[in-house]
């Protein structure tokens, strides 16, 4: 039976509902890029400060990030994220829009039931997610220090709360060769696009070595400046990406080595730059539950990730180390439609992406309301998240 809380935060999503997909719309036509959000920040926490929240803006000494507080300063402190930057180029095709707009719409329903429920609730902005690791820079500032649960939602094209995400980092490879001459005197060059190309080359036999989740792709930054004169300098970016940070390290380590016979067999120098990139996604079983019981008392019903699943990276990987956390799932388009798409890109901005955005607002809401009238559940939580680390330390 839905407890009188649950009730009034579904009413009172709905109440909001036009003034949500106002929210939603506008931060759609006005996409801002990673660190740039001024508008979509100024945007979410002047909704918030209008609904009661207590609003710290330029937290992390990001300027477009922010934390809003409301309730009882004792714990459990439980958080909301938000994600409002766009993908350059693309705009918002991974649906950051609908992701702030719910979160903003859970802490206004759940403000409407101060003083009513114990705890703290925090609705945190969260810039950058699209490369430059907001979430992180959160963290190393001592952001989450106080949060004892963290949740967020991202459209998609099922409904998936226990989805995991691949940690990730980029490595760029420099080599260092001779400039010669291609006809006249070949001899006398060191050819660092042949390095690279050997590079690729060596990269891609060992690809039978590594498993569904294993992903190394890369690009060439430069590969030379003229094709009649041999280049003495090359550059590639790598983005490579595993199920865990460990089994990430390991390939990393693989495609060090395939450079490094690159360059050893052409006899150019070689220079590595390593950048650090986010950690798999721990999906808390105990939260997870609660939302997915709420999801199902909006209507969606909740699948688990198969085995092949679509996976990508986020910086809420990083979160779920500290505190226990959930990146939930919930269905905007067909499941032949990938997100950081033109096709992806208009479900964000349609009725199912409202719908969406409504059924997010309402379970975060309702999630926050079972954690907070039973902090029993937090404890659990996080008995989970300690047992989770300690096995894979």
């Amino acid at each position: 039976m839905l407890n009188h809380h649950k009730k009034f935060i579904c009413s009172e999503i709905e109440h909001q509902s036009e003034k949500l997909w106002a929210i939603s719309t506008k931060l759609f036509n006005e996409p801002e890029t990673a660190f740039k959000e001024f508008k979509a920040s100024q945007l979410l926490t002047h909704a918030l400060q209008e609904g009661g929240f207590s609003v710290e803006g330029g937290i992390a000494n990001l300027d477009t990030a922010f934390r809003a507080s409301i309730g009882d300063q004792a714990h459990p402190c439980i958080a909301i994220l938000a994600e409002y930057d766009a993908l350059t180029g693309l705009g918002h095709a991974c649906g950051h829009n609908l992701i702030a707009s719910a979160a903003i719409g859970a802490g206004l329903a759940l403000a409407e039931l101060q003083p009513r429920l114990p705890g703290l609730i925090q609705v945190i902005g969260s810039p950058a997610e699209e490369g430059g690791g907001g979430k992180i820079i959160l963290a190393e500032a001592g952001v989450f220090d106080s949060v004892d649960a963290g949740m967020m939602f991202h459209p998609a094209a099922k409904n998936m709360v226990l989805r995991s995400s691949l940690a990730s980092a980029k490595l760029r490879m420099e080599f260092f060769g001779k400039a010669s001459h291609a006809a006249a005197a070949p001899e006398e060059g060191i050819n660092a696009l042949d390095a690279l190309i050997l590079t690729f080359n060596n990269i891609h036999a060992i690809r039978p070595l590594l498993g569904p989740k294993d992903v190394i792709a890369g690009i060439i930054l430069n590969g030379g400046e003229a094709a009649n004169i041999i280049p003495a300098y090359t550059c590639a970016d790598f983005s490579i990406r595993s199920l865990t940070s460990q089994r990430r390290d390991e390939i990393i380590e693989k495609v060090k080595a395939c450079a490094q016979a690159g360059a050893q067999a052409v006899g150019c120098q070689l220079k590595l730059t390593l950048s650090p990139g986010y950690k798999n996604m721990l999906p808390n079983h105990v939260i997870a539950d609660l939302f997915s019981a709420n999801l199902e008392i909006v209507g969606r019903q909740v699948v688990e990730p198969g085995p092949f699943e679509r996976m990508g990276s986020t910086d809420m990987g990083d979160v779920s180390h500290i505190i226990p956390a959930i990146h939930a799932y919930l269905a905007i388009a067909p499941e032949n439609i990938a997100g950081h798409t033109l096709e992806f890109k208009e479900y964000c901005i349609s009725e199912a992406g409202k719908s969406a955005m409504l059924d997010a607002a309402k379970a975060l809401a309702m999630t926050v309301v079972d954690l907070l009238t039973d902090p029993s559940l937090v404890q659990k939580a996080k008995v989970e998240l300690n047992r989770t680390i300690s096995e894979k330390s």
